[in-house]
This record gives structure tokens, C-alpha cells and sequence, in this order.
């Protein structure tokens, strides 16, 4: 793996925050995300730094002319695709702040966002944070982060609300965590690519003893999936996922109770293996494709099963900063189902689009 990485700006203090802006060919979604960047309140204290996964349309020379003015900026070019995970792991190696801000590109922040999300976190005493983030071309709810996790080990998700609170995971879409705890607990897990990272990584800092918090006060809007389900352009128009996308998701959810359960949570595996067969069942009728069923349910597993050696060494890792047992995780159990939030999107788009790629 190898970056470049080019410097704007003064480079003569340490910035309170570092917003890293993942992108891979989205050159169109730039230009407002990083103008609200400028907008902020603190503007002065903010590092700024676009990591780039080998796009071939013209981000690069986009982000150039947007950032020429920024009082910190940087652009970290990467010679491949990295994926989320591992583009945003260089990304947080270029950076110097106290925080670091992972940002997508399908953003824009109201000015005081980032001044009132740092603020809120450490009023909270949390090391972690999510704004409130509310949907791309207006202000209704989007998500508040996951407050806990389900009977399938899978994210409970959040409610609107009015006040900041405490909560299990932040968003990936806008996930601000503290420097010093990233690189504690092993930073964005390289073999997850995309999908599920956060809800890993929230684990992982849960049970190093710290908590995340969501910060009502602080407002980002969030266009969501703009990869893999562009049609629409600003607004979601369908519902619409990849054998590939499926695949990741329904592997990550199970690595991250393989990885973070101590002994009691390794159990959340059993019912989550019976809802990613019946869900890769009822799919592979409904699509009338058999490839469905191995994409979603026999690849994931069999993944897993390859990835044994890995697990294992990630679990030892984790005995290091192990501050709270699975006993004291079930603080964070929910009886609000994961796919609370998919089954709503049926009602309102019908039947999913599943592309095979």
C-alpha cells in the first residue's frame, strides 16, 4: 500500500480536530461537503484532509482548488482502493488533531456542527460522538447513531430526539473519536473493507471502558448509500443493494460478535445465523437468483471460517484493553430490532433492487 500525501496550509500548531473525507470517484458530492467545512465556527482549529481511493474522475483536482484556501488541508492519495476501512485508517495516519472526524462525502455540516459536536462530547465525558444527522436536501430525521445492539448481536437503532445522550455506536457516516482512543483499540478493522466498521470499532472502545455519545446540538445532513444506490441524485428514490454489499455486511455483522463477544454474546451468533438464512432464503425466492443465497448466507460463513486465524489474534488484542465483560455489555441490549429500519424502506420503495456485483 502506498500514499501520497500533499500539505496546504500552516502546519505550525496541532489542530483540536481532523475531519477525514473519504472519497472514491465523487467529485460532484465535494464541493458542498467541503464548503460547509469552510463554514464552521471553528474553522481555525480544524485539519482537513481528503483521502482519495484512486478515483479515476477528477476528485483530486477538485479537492486542489477547494482546499488552496483552507488554513490546514491535505490530500492523501492512494494507490488503490482501500475501501472504507483501510482509506480511512491513512487518512487518520496523516492527521495530527486531538480528534478525528470521519466524514463522508454525501455530507454538508450547519455551521456550529463541529464546534457543538466537540463541546457536547466532552461535556458528556465521552471519547466518541455522531451529530444528529438529518437527511441531504432538508432537516428530517436520519439517525442519531445505534443505542445498543439486538437479540441477533446486530445495531438497535436510534429515535429522534432532543437532547444529546449517551449511545452505543456512532454513525460511519460521522464518526468523531478521539486520536489517542483510535489507535488504542487497533483503529478501522482492514479486513472489513466497508460495512459494519463502526459498530466494530464501537465495541471494541465500549470495552475498553469508554462510551460514545450523540450530540443533538450539532446538525449534519446525510445523503446515504450515494455507491451503490446513486438514482436521484440529493434524495433516496429506491431501495436498492449488491450481492457484494450483502455479502460484506452480513460477514462483518457476524466477525464483529466473533471478535468482540468474551463468552456469554458468542451466543448472539446462533440467532443471527437463523435471521441471514431466512432473510438469504426468502431473497433468493423473490429474486429467483441461487447466487443470492451464497452471497448472503454460505460466503459470509465460509469467510469467517477462513478468517478463523485472524479472529483469534484479534481477540487477544482485544484481552489488552478489556475493561468491561459481556455481563456488563448487556447494559447496552435493546428490544428494538435492527431491521426495524429496512422493513420501514420496503413499505415506502417496495422490493428491493439487487444488483448482481
Amino acid at each position: 500500500m502506498a500514499s501520497q500525501i500533499e500539505t496546504i496550509g500552516r502546519t505550525d500548531s496541532q489542530p483540536l480536530v481532523s475531519i477525514v473525507v473519504l472519497n472514491y470517484n465523487g467529485a460532484g458530492w465535494l464541493p458542498k461537503c467541503f464548503g460547509t467545512i469552510k463554514t464552521q465556527t471553528i474553522l481555525g482549529q480544524i485539519e482537513t484532509i481528503m483521502v482519495d481511493n484512486n478515483s479515476t474522475d477528477d476528485s483530486v483536482a477538485v479537492a486542489q482548488r477547494l482546499l488552496a484556501d483552507f488554513p490546514l488541508a491535505r490530500i492523501v492519495r492512494n494507490d488503490s482502493n482501500l475501501g472504507f476501512c483501510d482509506g480511512n485508517n491513512s487518512g487518520a495516519r496523516a492527521a495530527t488533531g486531538r480528534y478525528l472526524f470521519f466524514l463522508n462525502n454525501d455530507t454538508w455540516m450547519e455551521p456550529e456542527c463541529m464546534e457543538q459536536l466537540v463541546q457536547g462530547t466532552e461535556k458528556l465525558g465521552a471519547v466518541a460522538a455522531t451529530p444528529y444527522v438529518l437527511n441531504y436536501p432538508d432537516s428530517s430525521f436520519q439517525d442519531f447513531g445505534f443505542y445498543g445492539f439486538d437479540l441477533f448481536g446486530l445495531p438497535s437503532p436510534s429515535k429522534p430526539e432532543a437532547v444529546s445522550r449517551n449511545i452505543f455506536i456512532p454513525g460511519g457516516c460521522s464518526y468523531l473519536i478521539r486520536t489517542d482512543i483510535f489507535n488504542l483499540v487497533g483503529r478501522f478493522d482492514s479486513d472489513f473493507f466497508i460495512y459494519s466498521d463502526d459498530a466494530d470499532l464501537a465495541w471494541r472502545l465500549t470495552l475498553a471502558g469508554h462510551h460514545a455519545a450523540g450530540i443533538f446540538e450539532a446538525k449534519l445532513h446525510h445523503r446515504g448509500a450515494a455507491g451503490v444506490n446513486p438514482a436521484g441524485g440529493i434524495e433516496t428514490v429506491e431501495f436498492r443493494t449488491t450481492d457484494k454489499k450483502r455479502f460484506l455486511t452480513n460477514r462483518n455483522a457476524l466477525l464483529t460478535i466473533l471478535k468482540n463477544g468474551q463468552h456469554l454474546l458468542l451466543l448472539l451468533v446462533i440467532p443471527q445465523i437463523a435471521l441471514l438464512f431466512l432473510e438469504s432464503l426468502v431473497g433468493c425466492v423473490i429474486l429467483r437468483r441461487r447466487s443470492f443465497l451464497r452471497a448472503s448466507f454460505w460466503s459470509p460463513i465460509a469467510d469467517c471460517w477462513r478468517m478463523r486465524g485472524k479472529i483469534r489474534e484479534q481477540r487477544r488484542a482485544a484481552k489488552q484493553f478489556r475493561q468491561r465483560s459481556d455481563f456488563a455489555m448487556l447494559q447496552f441490549f435493546r428490544w428494538k430490532l435492527n431491521r426495524w429500519f429496512e422493513i420501514k424502506r420496503l413499505f415506502h420503495f417496495g422490493l428491493p433492487r439487487v444488483d448482481a456485483k
